[in-house]
């Protein structure tokens, strides 16, 4: 099961309209991310970018974000640098394992007063996944993941860490992966139960962002509607496929920042 501070789907609406700054200030409910212990560890590996494994067996998904691009190498190497080996503290509003038995949680290094997620964030080594209902927490890594892209860290520091929505070509390499998107929205258009941000005029090639219709009322609810985001200037984040061009499938609100007037 997907831990419910991860599967909501109105994600914060505040993330939506744009990425809060906010100072973290201490572990879990001192940082004011609101959620509850749910043991502690010693990390005995680092299994990928975003997962470790404790010394009692435990696997430990990191939740809140995603790796960023497709270098899996510096991802781990950057999580084992902070949580490799130390004891640890875990978060979350439930420890239920998921499918493939990892535990989803926000992780706290002992005497750390940031979780390893906005430590990765800070380092540019991760990229926020919208998918956290708590607010705070939710602010918390939006100004880590910000602060790295101001001082152009780790991914940041590329020109392509965010995609241009006109580079179709660009974003198709990416299938697969978790990735930014930014450009105008040109039209919005519905087919069925499925209403398409498109992104360019030829709507089999180019980019499109798509939202089913149970996922509409969430948008409305938190003032972005999708004919609202017509002509205006969007980010989105998610994972990339391809149906023809290729596409971003919106299931939050806070996959979606828009960044500036018509």
């Amino acid at each position: 099961m997907t831990p419910p501070a991860l599967r909501n789907s109105a994600a914060f609406p505040a993330l939506a309209a744009s990425f809060l700054v906010l100072a973290t200030a201490g572990p879990a409910g001192a940082a004011g991310c609101l959620l509850e212990p749910q043991g502690e560890g010693r990390v005995a590996a680092v299994v990928d970018a975003r997962s470790l494994r404790l010394e009692d067996g435990r696997e430990v998904r990191l939740a809140g974000i995603e790796r960023g691009g497709t270098d899996r190498v510096s991802g781990r190497a950057a999580l084992s640098a902070i949580a490799g080996g130390r004891e640890v503290t875990l978060h979350g509003d439930d420890d239920t394992p998921d499918r493939y038995g990892r535990q989803g949680a926000f992780v706290f290094v002992a005497g750390s007063e940031h979780s390893v997620q906005s430590e990765l964030l800070r380092r540019g080594e991760a990229l926020v996944s919208s998918d956290t209902s708590e607010k705070n927490c939710a602010a918390t890594l939006a100004a880590a993941e910000n602060a790295a892209r101001d001082a152009k860290l780790g991914m940041w520091a590329e020109t392509t860490a965010i995609k241009n929505a006109e580079s179709s070509g660009d974003i198709l390499s990416a299938i697969g992966h978790f990735s930014v998107v930014e450009g105008r929205v040109l039209s919005v258009r519905q087919a069925g139960a499925i209403t398409y941000l498109n992104f360019g005029r030829n709507w089999t090639r180019d980019f499109a962002a798509t939202i089913s219709r149970r996922i509409i009322p969430a948008f409305e609810s938190a003032n972005l509607g999708p004919k609202s985001l017509e002509n205006r200037r969007i980010r989105v984040r998610g994972i990339v496929s391809s149906r023809g061009g290729p596409r971003i499938e919106l299931f939050r609100v806070g996959q979606v920042e828009v960044l500036g007037g018509k």
